[in-house]
């Protein structure tokens, strides 16, 4: 065991599937493991390079082997499919990685921390219940709709539905008033969930100096703040700015041969719900160019100007992603300096 350069893990729910390289990269292990048995054979492991991908249970897998003294290579699952070989399968799988961790233009992730993930995760069960009230709202809007009652969109007619019922004068069968009692007490305790993420999401942020240093931008607050510090695990991940603006699909996409360069819409690639974020403070901007959009004055007006109002939130998008960057990378508050021509 004291002979391996590098170990390749093929992560499973229950079944972990193991390649070994040697230094002079000869295979030397192949083996199949639980995970209480992983964890035990990684115990007695000399300190090696591990590498597995960047999805489910990797980071906390990560910081397991970090604390055991291995390296950690955690590698986007997009970046090992090119080096698998012949027909697929768990063991294929690992050495692929084992081969693409070697590589020495390989992009890897950082391991997140514990705290991270459970903002990544505040934020999921807070977008579940988002998506389940989307639904309750549409499930009451059809049920009236079928005893024709055209049910205005919003959140402003939903809360006080009984009572816009009332004002239509419309008789409704008993047991459809029923129906929709339980399922507008679903919805009022979906509101009240999403309260209780946002509030824990902004406790969370209060006690995170990088969140605090990110609400210094213009257009930025809690929830972009904390969805940063969940999924960028640390800035030094990215070489500029405009990498974290790409990785994030705020850049166009491009489709060029024959030495024609031919750029199309952004390419919408990477955390879209980070992606969604940064747009949704670029409209928070526009909406208020003489506040919040003060501070960037002639390029802004001259965006707003010369640029449908769409492509002008995801340019001022990107501009936020690249400053957003710089702030984490310095540790730094925002100021005029972040608008350097680096992040113009």
């Amino acid at each position: 065991m004291s002979s391996i350069k590098v170990l390749g893990i093929d992560l499973g729910k229950s079944s972990f599937h193991v390649i070994g390289r040697d230094y002079s990269d000869n295979q030397v292990i192949r083996k199949k493991f639980s995970r209480s048995a992983l964890i035990h054979y990684l115990h007695q492991l000399s300190p090696c390079t591990i590498a597995f991908e960047a999805c489910g249970g990797a980071h906390w897998l990560g910081r397991q082997c970090e604390s055991m003294g291995h390296k950690v290579k955690l590698i986007p699952p997009q970046y090992v499919k090119p080096f698998v070989k012949s027909n697929k399968n768990d063991f294929i799988d690992a050495d692929a990685i084992c081969e693409a961790s070697t590589r020495p233009n390989m992009r890897f992730v950082s391991v997140k921390s514990e705290q991270a993930q459970i903002i990544s995760a505040i934020h999921k069960a807070r977008h579940g219940y988002i998506k389940d009230r989307t639904a309750c709202m549409s499930r009451i809007g059809a049920l009236l709709l079928e005893f024709g009652v055209a049910l205005p969109t919003g959140h402003s007619v939903m809360k006080q539905l009984f009572s816009w019922l009332a004002q239509q004068r419309q008789p409704l069968p008993p047991l459809l008033m029923q129906e929709l009692v339980e399922l507008h007490e679903h919805y009022l305790l979906l509101n009240a969930n999403i309260e209780k993420q946002d509030k824990k999401l902004k406790q969370l942020v209060e006690g995170d100096p990088v969140a605090q240093l990110l609400k210094t931008i213009p257009g930025i607050g809690d929830m972009t703040a904390s969805l940063c510090v969940a999924n960028i695990s640390s800035a030094t991940d990215f070489k500029n700015g405009r990498n974290m603006a790409a990785w994030l699909g705020l850049v166009p996409a491009q489709y060029s041969t024959g030495g024609k360069p031919k750029l199309l819409g952004i390419s919408k690639r990477g955390n879209k719900e980070l992606r969604t974020l940064f747009i949704h403070a670029a409209r928070a901007v526009m909406s208020r160019p003489e506040k919040t959009g003060k501070i960037y004055e002639e390029w802004l007006m001259n965006l707003r100007a010369t640029k449908p109002f769409n492509v002008a939130t995801v340019a001022l998008a990107n501009k936020l992603a690249r400053i957003a960057w710089a702030v984490m990378k310095t540790k730094q508050a925002f100021s005029d300096k972040a608008l350097a021509p680096g992040l113009q």
